[in-house]
């Protein structure tokens, strides 16, 4: 009923249905909406993809204590213009992190700290000692992973996947960089290949713990 200026007012509505939430059938059905051929197949996949992103998680943590160990081991003087541009780097990309708004980089000179430095050291320090570990190793980054690393930057740009590639294959600087990582991974592999590694068995919570604090690091 509904009264406007002492008026009354009186609506019929006609309820056609009544419906609840209900818990998913996890059958067969459901796996064909997800593009598994059955629930078994589902099932499969999303073990996959578990185990891929723990392998993952245990690589990274891995990696960095790795990296803990040579940075504490060695100790060399390090070119003041790599550990300076180095520092800037950091310090323009931490600036961006803290204001993803803007875009630009109209936004004056960005102080580097000590901590910037201090981190810049270490970065120069490793990326010249894994260098020259790779060439002693002669470790090399194929054709066929640097197509790969491509691909997979060109996915950020969705219909532009061909300017991009054009402007990888114009830019030396872009090249270096989607091939640093791959070939920081590939000398990874070849010191772990040569070091005594031993498993530990930990729980899925643990590992996320040590994950975490790879960001606090």
């Amino acid at each position: 009923m509904y009264k406007r200026q002492g008026k009354e007012a009186v609506f019929a509505c006609t309820v056609k249905a009544v419906k609840k939430p209900v818990e998913a059938a996890i059958d067969d059905e459901l796996a064909k909406k997800f593009g598994a051929e059955d629930l078994a197949a589902l099932k499969g996949q999303v073990s996959g993809r578990l185990e891929a992103e723990y392998a993952g998680a245990a690589r990274a943590v891995m990696k960095r204590a790795l990296l803990d160990q040579l940075d504490a081991a060695v100790k060399f003087d390090l070119p003041p213009a790599l550990v300076e541009a180095e520092a800037n780097q950091i310090a323009h990309q931490l600036w961006h992190d803290e204001n993803p708004h803007d875009h630009g980089h109209n936004h004056g000179n960005i102080e580097t700290t000590d901590e910037h430095k201090k981190l810049a050291e270490r970065r120069v320090r490793l990326g010249l000692l894994l260098a020259e570990i790779g060439r002693k190793a002669e470790v090399t980054v194929t054709d066929a992973e640097m197509t790969q690393a491509v691909l997979n930057a060109a996915r950020q740009y969705p219909g532009q996947e061909r300017a991009y590639f054009e402007f990888v294959q114009k830019n030396v600087q872009v090249q270096q960089q989607l091939r640093a990582p791959i070939f920081e991974d590939k000398v990874v592999d070849h010191l772990v290949a040569q070091a005594k590694v031993s498993e530990k068995e930990i729980s899925k919570d643990d590992l996320q713990k040590l994950v975490d604090a790879l960001d606090e690091m």
